[in-house]
């Protein structure tokens, strides 16, 4: 069964990137017909762009996104586009670009049911009947942010980096402005060598401090602004 093998990680690796919103359902072994190449297309273009944003490449970001698009595009189907769409938001979301996500907007009435759940989620305002149309990851901090919750724990318990992030940049947006959150975006972002969002949730603990007064925190802060900004792509 090693096709079945192969199609479990890339439909695991393009669910993460997602942030567990798929475009596309990888068929199993069986009677189910394979991939079709649009989706094999806009989900390697979609990696890319994601990583490349995260990690501050923005002319390879343009050019990855563009052909994700094009690829979805070949469907004529909005719906998948808005998918795709929903899976940039959630990057802007986890490196607090807390835009409206127009792109999006564009396309939300073809929209499904999850997508119109998950796009609700990422503005930190989830109603009561979309729990059980989020990601499975990203359930706990909706519960939180409907409960008046900080959602830190919450966050802490989500595995893969990407979803973390963004559960915490969801939080972040809905008020919950607590230092163990601000360390949790920080370390979640350093770890994986993200520049994008690791500056953005720097600048928000430097602001932190500033406003508490602590002198040696701020200097321990800027160095590392300082490192970031000497390391950054041109």
């Amino acid at each position: 069964m090693k096709q079945k093998t192969t199609q479990k990680q890339t439909s695991g690796q393009w669910g993460r990137a997602l942030a567990a919103i798929s475009v596309i359902a990888i068929s199993a072994c069986g009677n189910q017909a394979p991939a079709p190449d649009w989706a094999l297309s806009a989900e390697a273009a979609a990696q890319k762009a994601t990583q490349a944003y995260l990690q501050g490449h923005q002319r390879v970001e343009v050019l990855q996104w563009q052909k994700a698009r094009d690829a979805v595009a070949s469907t004529g189907q909005p719906a998948q586009a808005a998918k795709l769409e929903l899976m940039r938001c959630a990057a802007q979301v986890a490196s607090l670009d807390w835009n409206s996500c127009p792109a999006y907007e564009a396309l939300a009435q073809d929209a499904g049911k999850p997508e119109q759940a998950y796009a609700r989620y990422l503005q930190a305002s989830p109603q009561a009947s979309d729990i059980e149309l989020l990601p499975e990851a990203q359930r706990g901090v909706a519960r939180q942010l409907l409960g008046g919750g900080t959602g830190v724990a919450a966050t802490a318990e989500i595995k893969d980096p990407l979803s973390r992030l963004v559960a915490a940049g969801v939080l972040l947006r809905g008020g919950a402005a607590v230092p163990d959150l601000l360390q949790q975006g920080v370390d979640t972002a350093s770890e994986q060598g993200w520049r994008r969002p690791l500056m953005a949730w720097l600048l928000l603990q430097l602001k932190a401090a500033q406003q508490g007064g602590d002198v040696e925190k701020q200097a321990q802060l800027q160095r590392r602004l300082k490192l970031l900004e000497t390391s950054a792509p041109k």
